[in-house]
This record gives C-alpha cells, sequence and structure tokens, in this order.
C-alpha cells in the first residue's frame, strides 16, 4: 500500500472528463513530479489531492484513510502555490506561522518551529520584513517556509518556481532537491518543465489529455519512452523521430533510410526484439535521443553498435559544454549533440556518428514504443 494512493480516479465537469482513470501510488518520501503540457490536468489532479477539487469516482487515500469528501484543512497537506499566497500586511515571521497560531498552538511552540524553519531555509534575517520587501525568490522560501513549518504528511507544490528568472528557477530547484533530501519529505510537484521534472523527482508521470501516458524513473521516462508523446515532450533538445523501415537478414534488423543527401543508410537494431522483427518491410519511427548521434570522437566507446556516415550539416549551433548540428536523416530533420571544440561547418558534408544501442523504436500508426 502506498503512503498516497490515487485509485481509478476521474474528474468530469458536466458531460466533460478531463482527467481518466488515474492510477498512481506515491511511497513515503518519494518526489513525485505530475509533468506535462498546458491542459493535460496534472494541476486538476493536485488540486484533486489537496481537496480543492472534488473526485467524481475513484479514491483518494493518505496514509490508508480515503480523503474523498474530507475538507481539505482535514487532510494534513500542506501546498505551495505559483503566486506564493503570502499576506502582504504580515511580516514574513508572521506568514510562517499563521497557519500554526489558527490551529491553536502555543506561541512558543510556534516561534521554534519558525526558527527552525527560517535557518532551514536561510531566510532568518528576513523575518521582520514584509512580502513586498522581498525579492521573488526570496518570497518563494517564505512560501515554502509556511508549508515546511506544518510539518505534514505531504507538500503538494503547484508549478513554485515559473515566476522566477531562468537563473533564480535552477538555484532555487537545487535548493528544493537538497530539502527532499535532507528531510526525506514526500512531495507531488506539478510543472510543465521537463526539465525541472527529469532534475527534481524520483518518479515522474507523464500526462496528456487527462491521460497517464507514462509513469517511471527520471532514467526510464527518458531512456524507454512509452509512446511518442513521451519521447517528444521529454529531453531538451527533444527526441530525433526518424522514419525506417523494417529489413530482416537472417539474424540481422535494419532500418532503411537515406542521408540528406539522398544516400541509402542501413541502420542495424543492436538487439532486436522478437515484436520489431513482426514488422519485416513495415515503416517504424526509429527514436535518437540528440547525445546519441554526434561526431565520431564524441561517440560511447563502450558501444559496439556505433554506425558512422556522412550527410550535410545543415546548421550548426554552438551552446558553450557543446555543439548542437542540425542535419536531415530520411525525411527527419535531426539535431546532433557534438562536442564543444568539433569541426563542422553549415553547409558542408560531415562525419556523424549514431549509437543504435540507444534507439528506440516505435509503431507509427498506434505511437507505441515496440518492446
Amino acid at each position: 500500500m502506498g503512503f498516497l494512493e490515487i485509485n481509478n480516479a476521474t474528474k468530469s465537469y458536466g458531460a466533460m472528463e478531463v482527467l481518466h482513470q488515474v492510477d498512481i501510488q506515491v511511497e513515503e518520501g518519494e518526489f513525485l513530479v505530475l509533468v506535462g503540457p498546458s491542459g493535460c490536468g496534472k494541476s486538476t489532479l493536485l488540486n484533486m489531492i489537496a481537496g480543492l477539487e472534488e473526485i467524481t469516482s475513484g479514491e483518494i487515500s493518505i496514509k490508508g484513510q480515503v480523503m474523498n469528501g474530507v475538507h481539505p484543512s482535514k487532510r494534513n497537506i500542506a501546498m505551495v502555490f505559483q503566486s506564493y499566497a503570502l499576506y502582504p500586511n504580515m511580516s514574513v515571521g508572521q506568514n510562517i506561522s499563521f497557519g500554526l497560531e489558527m490551529h491553536g498552538v502555543p506561541k512558543a511552540q510556534r516561534e521554534a518551529a519558525m526558527g527552525e524553519v527560517a535557518k532551514l531555509l536561510q531566510i532568518e534575517q528576513l523575518l521582520d520584513r514584509k512580502p513586498g520587501q522581498l525579492s521573488g525568490g526570496q518570497r518563494q522560501r517564505v512560501a515554502m517556509g509556511r508549508a515546511l513549518v506544518r510539518d505534514p504528511d505531504v507538500f503538494l507544490f503547484d508549478e513554485p518556481l515559473s515566476n522566477l528568472d531562468a537563473k533564480l528557477r535552477v538555484d532555487m530547484r537545487t535548493e528544493i532537491k537538497k530539502l527532499h533530501q535532507k528531510l526525506g519529505t514526500t512531495i507531488v510537484y506539478v510543472t510543465h518543465d521537463q526539465i525541472e521534472a527529469l532534475t527534481l523527482s524520483t518518479r515522474i508521470a507523464v500526462m496528456n489529455g487527462g491521460y497517464v501516458q507514462q509513469l517511471g524513473t527520471p532514467k526510464e521516462i527518458y531512456d524507454s519512452p512509452a509512446n511518442l508523446f513521451v519521447a517528444s515532450f521529454m529531453g531538451s533538445p527533444s527526441m530525433n523521430l526518424i522514419p525506417v523501415t523494417i529489413r530482416i537478414e537472417g539474424e540481422a534488423v535494419y532500418g532503411d533510410t537515406r542521408s540528406g543527401d539522398g544516400q541509402p543508410l542501413a541502420l542495424r537494431f543492436a538487439n532486436p526484439s522478437e515484436a520489431l522483427r513482426a514488422y519485416d518491410g513495415k515503416p517504424v519511427t526509429l527514436g535518437v535521443r540528440p547525445e546519441a548521434l554526434t561526431d565520431p570522437d564524441g561517440a560511447d566507446r563502450s558501444s559496439n553498435h556505433v554506425q558512422i556516415f556522412e550527410t550535410m550539416a545543415e546548421v550548426t549551433e554552438p551552446a558553450g559544454s557543446d555543439t548542437f548540428v542540425g542535419c536531415s536523416i530520411g525525411e527527419a530533420a535531426c539535431i546532433a549533440r557534438m562536442r564543444a571544440d568539433v569541426e563542422v561547418r553549415a553547409g558542408s558534408v560531415a562525419r556523424f556518428a549514431l549509437n543504435m544501442e540507444k534507439a528506440v523504436p516505435f509503431d507509427p500508426k498506434s505511437e507505441m514504443r515496440i518492446w
């Protein structure tokens, strides 16, 4: 039994069902991230856990107790909002301790808890200030402090970093991860940012259209996407999706396509499954991460299935530690992640290395992975 269980949960507004039979179990101390595009249902699911939205059918339970119909104040959860939701007329210290005061916690105990949380978040010097005197990052720390001081069963984060600038977002992401590692709290975190999802979580639920498309560890989601949506949504740059035709020669299975200049290109699969062999003569979509398509000197030397080929480098984008090179394979525009000092010029023929051990085949009709 999970610490937080979502069993066959649905949500409807009138005749429109916006969440469809969601099943997720969260163990104590896990960091679950709900990620997906706007309108996919992730915030609705978070609000159902919090009790801010009623569940239409199914069950949500925390520590074995069914939460259906239980008022938010009785659920022992704490929520951190995108908008911070701080009281502007109260000091930082009052904002942090207000919830404890409403629950009748004695003043001495409130102040001790507030001091402990302020020290943890390094905001001790801000306790007498008003929210209007704080930066965005400081306000977000106060909002987190208000949640932490209550010592809830589950923390819920609703896109807490989306109002921050890029550098501060990275800094706060690190702080939240360190905080989770130190406290071992159970967190459900909503974001549309797949980098946040991959870096923060112990598990990810990728959502789209009200369905959980895949639930797994960051490595499972990134390396073994269940379908084309997960493959294209998770990762930056996103996975290259190359149309090929399957050809079998004895034990070997090839994905036939052409390089950007029209030359035949036969990509041999590293460990073809029996399911893939059934596609002989049929089209398949081959998923390849940008780091699996690189320059020959940057290829994985531990792999025995790296294929070298030549094609036109259409565009180069230096990015500090890497150089991204655009090329065409078959009908697909692809991005290769090459070494920073690679000598490749746009408009010239370059050598590329594709690690077929990292290639993932998908059925182009069902859009599901071919296991």
